[in-house]
């Protein structure tokens, strides 16, 4: 059964994004469809696959991390505006059937992703 994970490293401190909110969309055509809003937990992922069995099927999507309200919450020297605060990924999946691991190395002024495992 495929399955759509991620979890969210802070880099710049190594340890996981605790509480950053992500708002999970599927793409069809130019529009967004609000699937869902989940929570990273104290090991900055989520309690459940994100989607999974016929709610995750091949087709374009887009998870929101709201990477800001962390970064606020972290406290130290936060110049506003954040340089990052929301960062949207968008990402095709070619085969549902599979386990698509979408993760997040954040820090205060960069971020990278890759398809996991």
């Amino acid at each position: 059964m495929g399955r759509l994970t991620t979890h969210v490293l802070d880099t710049s401190r190594g340890r996981p994004g605790e509480g950053i909110r992500i708002e999970v969309y599927r793409l069809e055509g130019e529009t967004r469809v609000h699937l869902k809003d989940v929570i990273t937990n104290n090991d900055g992922r989520c309690d459940a696959p994100i989607l999974e069995g016929d709610a995750f099927t091949a087709g374009e999507f887009e998870l929101v991390f709201h990477a800001g309200d962390y970064l606020r919450r972290q406290g130290g020297d936060v110049a506003e505006p954040l340089f990052l605060d929301v960062i949207p990924l968008r990402f095709g999946v070619a085969d549902g059937s599979q386990h698509y691991h979408v993760p997040l190395l954040l820090s205060l002024y960069s971020y990278s992703t890759y398809r996991g495992s």
